[in-house]
């Protein structure tokens, strides 16, 4: 497995960042986006509420890179959409779609400033959202006696098990999450602590993180 596979880098929220150079405003927007469909909406949302700009660069990367994708809206080719995309890359975030709205000052930039500034747009807004990476977790589902579960919940939040639902009737159901790399260790401790009785059922997984 590989380690990309194994953790899953995004933004922690949605943000927007400006600045201006020579008297042309840039403003980085960035949000999150599973999927291409969520990407493309994000951008059309941007470019609706920001119709007077006289650009909307946009670029979008999916986990795995299996969809990478960039406009540069009307900039010369190579000196928006690219740099954008690039920034999004080097960060290490991914599910991320990131649209650079730019109102002209009336000083051309030429390349290499377009390529400067659509870059620093995309690192600010970026920065702002906030990194978070997401690892795997294991969904498990646990029955028993409510003494029993006196014991075992010392052993899940020793474990920083995340507890999803507890359901109290005639015994206990309690539903959790522990990752991935530490499920065989906490399993065993419950059985070893139960004498074999109570065994966690394997129910799902996700991505989380603690």
């Amino acid at each position: 497995m590989s380690q990309e596979s194994k953790f899953f880098t995004t933004v922690r929220q949605s943000a927007r960042a400006e600045f201006e150079e020579k008297r042309s405003v840039f403003i980085g927007h960035v949000m999150r986006t599973d999927t291409e469909e969520e990407a493309q909406a994000f951008i059309k949302k941007i470019k609706k509420e920001y119709a007077d700009a006289t650009h909307n660069v946009s670029a979008y990367l999916m986990q795995g890179e299996i969809v990478a994708r960039y406009s540069d809206d009307g900039e010369p080719q190579g000196t928006a959409g690219m740099p954008v995309l690039d920034v999004i890359r080097k960060s290490g975030v991914r599910n991320v779609c990131v649209v650079v709205t730019r109102y002209f000052g009336g000083t051309l930039l030429g390349a290499g400033g377009l390529v400067r500034a659509y870059s620093h747009a995309a690192s600010l807004a970026i920065e702002a959202a906030g990194i978070i990476t997401y690892e795997p977790y294991t969904e498990l589902e646990l029955r028993c006696g409510y003494s029993e579960y006196q014991k075992y919940s010392v052993l899940l939040s020793a474990a920083n098990a995340v507890i999803d639902d507890v359901n109290y009737a005639e015994d206990v159901c309690v539903r959790f999450a522990i990752k991935e790399s530490a499920r065989d260790a906490l399993v065993a401790k419950i059985v070893e602590t139960g004498y074999g009785k109570d065994i966690p059922r394997e129910v799902g997984s996700r991505f989380d993180y603690r």
